[in-house]
């Protein structure tokens, strides 16, 4: 008991000063600037700052909130990011013990910082950086991998290798899917007016068709077979969204009747198939140096989104971290906690002041923390 008892003091502390430098990336990432170089300066006047500045939270304090050199106001986000890390490092320590969970307490820590930065930038600039979720996906398919040949159980609060990846293909393509068939809505059921070459949107809803009925592997290999085919073709062969979104409502609709495949096997294909893919986009549109901009960016070259693309790969991250059914646990709460904390900023502030991504955020914590026993709750509910 005294080990864990010095572990989340040890965490607590350890906590506080991630969070000093989450603060880094919350204003480093946005503006793509090296996370280190220059050395931490006032972002007012420039001014270097010694190390007597950057004390979590007791330099904040000490300096009133002001800069020491040019006595510009600081924001409080500062100290209130350090401690949200430190009490969540300490929280997450507690319920689940370094005694029982060994290192996959630093992954459980780390998911908290990925998900706290994530949010707060998708807040401040409406944008959840590359730099964050896709490394962050990748990072919790590493923490599977260790526990897939540890033998880890669920007792570590992360899944090994095999349901990280099922999480995380299965949480791109669920956001992917609603962002889909939501945009298709929003267009009144026109055809994008600007596909994206070689690869996009039109690729993603491909897969999901594919995928229904062929599964999650050769759903992807059709969807990277078309985008071959635009880079030989030198164009974007257009592939009509009544095809392929409407060949996957109708696939399930036929399904559902008892035509085809199992309608569980059919929906996982295609999600896995369209959050492959989808990723595939992310990677793509991420380390391009053709790329100069995204389908997520306000313009007029692109169509009208439903969902940012941030939030499909931040639902990926979080699926490798927690596994595809405390992934559904973590939607279900964030989209509770959309409604109701929708509703109050509309009663108090007359408008909704947060993204689906923090909502995303708080959702992956409550499933982190409760994910397991409502899990096996609903198991036992309908007997599975």
């Amino acid at each position: 008991m005294i080990p864990d008892v010095l572990i989340t003091v040890f965490a607590a502390v350890l906590g506080l000063l991630i969070g000093s430098f989450s603060n880094v990336l919350i204003w480093r990432l946005p503006r793509h600037e090296s996370v280190n170089f220059p050395p931490s300066h006032c972002p007012n006047c420039d001014h270097a700052l010694a190390p007597i500045d950057l004390v979590p939270v007791l330099s904040w304090a000490m300096l009133g909130g002001k800069c020491r050199y040019c006595k510009a106001p600081i924001s409080p986000r500062y100290p209130i990011v350090e401690l949200i890390t430190g009490a969540g490092y300490a929280l997450l320590s507690v319920v689940f013990p370094y005694s029982q969970v060994g290192a996959s307490l630093l992954g459980l820590c780390l998911l908290f910082t990925l998900l706290l930065v994530a949010s707060v930038i998708d807040q401040e600039t409406y944008t959840i950086p590359d730099e964050i979720s896709l490394p962050g996906a990748a990072i919790g398919l590493l923490f599977g991998l260790v526990n897939a040949r540890s033998g880890a159980a669920d007792t570590t609060g992360l899944p090994v290798f095999a349901e990280a990846l099922r999480g995380m293909l299965l949480g791109a393509g669920l956001l992917i899917a609603i962002d889909l068939l939501g945009s298709w809505v929003i267009r009144r059921f026109r055809e994008r007016a600007f596909p994206e070459f070689p690869l996009g949107y039109q690729q993603i809803a491909l897969s999901l068709l594919a995928g229904a009925w062929l599964g999650a592997g050769w759903g992807v290999g059709v969807g990277v077979l078309s985008a071959a085919a635009n880079l030989l073709g030198r164009r974007t062969f257009r592939v009509p969204e009544w095809l392929t979104l409407g060949g996957t409502l109708l696939s399930l609709v036929l399904t559902g009747t008892g035509a085809g495949p199992g309608l569980i096997l059919m929906v996982q294909g295609a999600l896995a198939a369209a959050g492959g893919m989808a990723l595939l986009c992310g990677l793509y549109w991420w380390l391009s140096p053709l790329i100069t901009k995204t389908p997520e960016d306000d313009s007029d070259d692109y169509d009208a989104s439903a969902m940012g693309f941030g939030d499909v790969k931040l639902a990926a991250l979080i699926g490798a971290f927690l596994g595809w059914e405390k992934l559904i646990v973590a939607v279900v709460f964030a989209v509770v906690a959309g409604a109701v904390l929708g509703v109050l900023q509309l009663l108090i502030f007359k408008e909704n002041r947060l993204k689906f991504g923090p909502y995303l955020a708080i959702g992956a914590v409550l499933a982190l923390l409760f994910g397991s026993q409502l899990v096996q709750m609903y198991r036992g509910l309908f007997g599975l």
